[in-house]
């Protein structure tokens, strides 16, 4: 860690749910305090979520966010303008797959293509779509196994999380940290200069490959043993006390 004391951190990624959000999926004053004196200091924000680009460009504006957005665990990338960067697309014959094997084990599950997400729900022609994700929610731990397994051995597909309950599936090599690493490039930056944090599997990319990886209290035991340092839970502003620990 005694090298990490002199990092010097250029760019802060922020995974939202269960991170930069409190359990209410709202940000604490503390957090908008401590982002908006990074951003003053010339820091890039990036939010790096699972989420959709419409389900998360209002939290980029409520911050007022002058940098790129990485959103659905790194398919896309927009920028302030909310112009679209770059876009990494799933197969729709993989969505099919996915899709009978929800029906099969009897999961809940959801959708998100490039123009709405489809909660337990499907168009009848799935082809006619661009396809980003899919996710399944399942709370048996046996048969989300099975399922991951299944998901793993297609060979096409990158597997995470966003929560102990779930599965997502991006495109294969699609992840925060490869989106991350496009933002770096527009900024000219590395990712040595990263300060990310996160608290589930889909975080765990860039919270391993940035120069600063921070998990938060609440975060799976696995993004923890990877991480550089644990900050505070999501509902004690962890966020705002890992930015003005290493950032400010």
């Amino acid at each position: 860690m005694s090298n990490r004391e002199n990092l010097t951190i250029k760019l802060i990624a922020l995974d939202m749910d269960g991170t930069l959000l409190d359990n209410k999926h709202e940000i604490s004053s503390e957090n908008k305090e401590a982002i908006m004196l990074a951003q003053e200091k010339g820091v890039h924000v990036v939010l790096s979520t699972g989420r959709s680009f419409r389900t998360s460009r209002d939290i980029a504006k409520e911050l007022e966010l002058t940098s790129y957005l990485v959103t659905v665990n790194g398919s896309e990338i927009w920028n302030c303008e909310e112009e679209l960067i770059d876009r990494k697309l799933l197969e729709p014959e993989l969505i099919e797959w996915m899709w009978d094997l929800s029906q099969q084990h009897k999961t809940n599950f959801w959708a998100t293509s490039c123009n709405r997400v489809w909660h337990g729900e499907i168009p009848k022609r799935i082809r006619d779509h661009e396809w980003l994700k899919f996710g399944f929610h399942v709370d048996d731990d046996s048969t989300r196994m099975m399922i991951e397994q299944e998901l793993k051995s297609n060979g096409r597909i990158e597997v995470s999380n966003s929560s102990p309950k779930n599965i997502e599936a991006n495109c294969l090599g699609v992840n925060k940290a490869e989106g991350l690493k496009k933002v770096c490039s527009l900024v000219g930056i590395t990712m040595e200069q990263v300060m990310a944090c996160g608290d589930s599997l889909n975080d765990l990319a860039m919270v391993k490959e940035s120069g600063l990886g921070v998990a938060m209290e609440n975060a799976q035991d696995e993004l923890k043993r990877s991480a550089d340092w644990i900050t505070l839970s999501n509902k004690d502003s962890g966020v705002a006390h890992a930015i003005h620990k290493w950032v400010l």
